[in-house]
């Protein structure tokens, strides 16, 4: 088998897997309500949460991160009752309108979820902060969040990513 063949077939394997991720989270989405579903069957159905954000009110939020593979993050909140009370995909431009300089990098990884990739420019004392997500129907982008040397945003914004390269 020659490069470009396998080369070909480990892309069509990596479609393949996203279009499976995203039709999973579909059906464990449409098997929960709110107010009604409990944390327990939120896990059941997504598993451990990448973090776990306390609330004001006593409830906190599970965050469910889909990156760097995947186009979403999901923030769902428990409530202080243990039903889950909302259930958000947050790499979506109402949500990236949030990010506003002076923003310290904790409030964007709340707003957010962790990022598909971090990247470091030492010279210039900055780190973007990546996030793919798509523009519907099918515009793949990335969100870039810039943070200085203090940990707060410098600058961010949206531009379509052209290619699955690195």
């Amino acid at each position: 088998m020659n490069t470009l063949t396998r080369m070909a077939g480990a892309l069509a394997a990596g479609a393949l897997a996203l279009l499976s991720l995203a039709a999973c989270d579909e059906q464990r989405i449409r098997e929960l309500e709110e107010d009604v579903s409990t944390e327990a069957d939120v896990r059941a159905r997504f598993g451990e949460p990448e973090r776990i954000w306390p609330e004001s009110d006593g409830g906190h939020t599970l965050e469910y991160n889909r990156q760097p593979a995947g186009h979403q993050n999901y923030m769902i909140t428990i409530g202080p009752a243990g039903k889950m009370t909302a259930l958000r995909q947050v790499l979506a431009p109402h949500y990236f309108e949030q990010v506003q300089p002076g923003m310290p990098q904790d409030a964007v990884r709340r707003l957010l979820g962790q990022p598909a990739k971090t990247t470091p420019y030492a010279l210039k004392q900055e780190t973007d902060w990546d996030w793919n997500w798509i523009d519907p129907p099918s515009r793949r982008m990335i969100f870039t969040a810039t943070f200085g040397p203090d940990g707060r945003v410098k600058r961010s914004g949206s531009m379509e990513k052209l290619h699955d390269g690195p």
